[in-house]
């Protein structure tokens, strides 16, 4: 297979650079010829109107590539709920109870999905009368103390011709891995990530709970291109936020359609539950950033609720771009004559010969070419670098698919070599070896100790003498926690507190 060819040795630093990335991925948004309605797919940072007001149902991101220590397998990961501040309490971050989280998979490029696998949630809680997300140092998922707890369950969609043909619940109770409060809190919580991973017949697996964002970009794009001035680009603006990951680990042989044809469409939906009873869908991606830059704003919340085989309603959007116009009246770089379909070809049918199945209907999807082992070096750029396990091969967490997509949308592959990129070239936190590879999340309680104040104190033991006070402590420890007498937990746990800081305000006294 040949790859697209890599342009220019040097790098342009146009924070453009965001937004075109936006539309090569959102270039896949605008179907051609004939498609159907459902759902379909994009990247969306509160893309739309209304999917900004219900953040637990805004899916962000998708990436599905083949596992790189398992390679007869394929990952797809899934991420909602953007801009997770990690310090978020004390209502930390959970999946919605009123929501179906689906990945999609088009086996053989007819724009339709074939394999739907479905996640629900379920809410628990242990004690509602504390305002506690834990109530001490959670040292695994079944701890006592982890207060806020979420399991979920796993369903298997076999269909025809969007027709069910077969439904299994593959999972059943899986627990989901917390929202990272601090360090006091989940003193390792690399241990509560590997219980979240959860074996599935076959040599699948699974996960869900809270990780780092590993989409890495500079959004200031957004403040009208970066103001028109370049100097202030190559901030990752995502950095220390989290985001609620689905991840899936299935063999390639269960989603391709033979050994001859290894390539699949992925996609994901989120669908919500509405006054009558329905469900309905909210939210749906497959390329990056198609919503964000490639749609008006008349088409986002319509193409959020729509599938990929109805694409073609939006394909002005991609043939006939804003954004090269925008780039062009800021930046002065001349923007490619349009129709574009040269847009149309690489991102809603797939690179001829790399990830094309044959006769394929055009449609807004992730594809990847299962065949493609994974690259021992991965190169940031993928295809266009050469490396054809990477975007738009599918999508790795290491992928820069802005800095591609932005150099597809002005014009590579029609001769304008340019090297156009947002500086942001790579994640801030390193992606994990093994599955689920998202990073862990950023913790809440996080930053430099208080003025004048050591890190002697050891706040968990504290609160553990609190809540079960010792025979050893002092007589005044003691009338504190007397003082708590049939106050109920809520109120040894505020005690606790009163504690804390009555033995801080002591030992500055001596």
């Amino acid at each position: 297979m040949t790859p697209i060819s890599r342009t220019g040795a040097g790098r342009a630093n146009i924070a453009t650079v965001i937004c075109g990335a936006l539309a090569a991925g959102g270039l896949a948004a605008a179907g051609v010829t004939a498609l159907e309605p459902e759902a379909a797919s994009a990247s969306s940072h509160r893309e739309a109107p209304l999917i900004s007001g219900t953040p637990q149902y805004d899916n962000t991101d998708v990436y599905a590539f083949v596992s790189p220590d398992k390679p007869d397998t394929t990952t797809i990961v899934a991420n909602w709920i953007p801009f997770e501040e990690p310090a978020g309490g004390p209502n930390f971050f959970t999946f919605a109870e009123d929501a179906q989280y689906d990945l999609r998979i088009d086996s053989d490029g007819d724009a339709k999905e074939d394999l739907l696998f479905r996640y629900t949630f379920k809410t628990h809680t242990k004690n509602d009368k504390t305002f506690l997300y834990n109530t001490g140092p959670v040292e695994s998922l079944d701890d006592a103390d982890l207060n806020i707890t979420q399991t979920y369950d796993l369903e298997l969609v076999k269909l025809r011709n969007l027709k069910a043909v077969s439904k299994t619940k593959v999972a059943d109770d899986v627990p989901v891995a917390p929202s990272n409060v601090g360090k006091a809190s989940m003193p390792d919580y690399d241990t509560l990530r590997k219980q979240a991973v959860h074996k599935l017949a076959g040599g699948a697996q699974t996960f869900a709970g809270q990780a780092d964002d590993p989409f890495f970009l500079d959004l200031r794009v957004f403040d009208l291109l970066y103001g028109g001035n370049l100097s202030e680009v190559g901030n990752d603006t995502l950095k220390g936020y989290n985001v609620n990951s689905i991840a899936l680990q299935v063999p390639n042989s269960f989603i391709t359609e033979s050994h001859e044809q290894p390539v699949v469409g992925i996609w994901s939906t989120t669908q919500r539950k509405n006054a009558q009873g329905y469900f309905a869908q909210v939210s749906r991606l497959g390329n990056p950033l198609v919503n964000e830059v490639v749609n008006p704003l008349k088409d986002k919340d319509k193409f959020n609720a729509s599938a990929p085989r109805d694409d073609a309603q939006f394909l002005q959007n991609v043939t006939n771009p804003e954004l090269p116009k925008l780039i062009e009246a800021i930046y002065k770089i001349p923007a490619p004559a349009e129709p574009r379909n040269d847009l149309v070809d690489v991102f809603l049918k797939g690179v001829k010969d790399l990830n094309q199945p044959p006769h394929v209907t055009p449609s807004e999807q992730l594809r990847l070419n299962t065949s493609i082992k994974p690259a021992a070096k991965p190169k940031r750029l993928g295809v266009l670098d050469g490396d054809n396990a990477g975007f738009p091969n599918g999508r790795r967490l290491t992928d820069d698919v802005i800095d591609a997509s932005l150099q597809v949308v002005e014009g590579e592959l029609l001769g304008a070599k340019n090297d156009l990129g947002d500086a942001v070239d790579k994640n801030d936190k390193k992606f994990e070896k093994a599955f689920p590879y998202v990073a862990l999340p950023t913790e809440g309680s996080r930053g430099p100790l208080a003025k004048g104040v050591d890190g002697g104190n050891d706040v968990r033991s504290q609160l553990g003498d609190a809540l079960q006070p010792a025979g050893a402590q002092g007589s005044d420890d003691m009338r504190l926690i007397a003082a708590s007498a049939g106050a109920g937990a809520g109120g040894i746990v505020l005690v606790g507190a009163a504690l804390m800081w009555w033995r801080r305000m002591r030992n500055r006294a001596y």
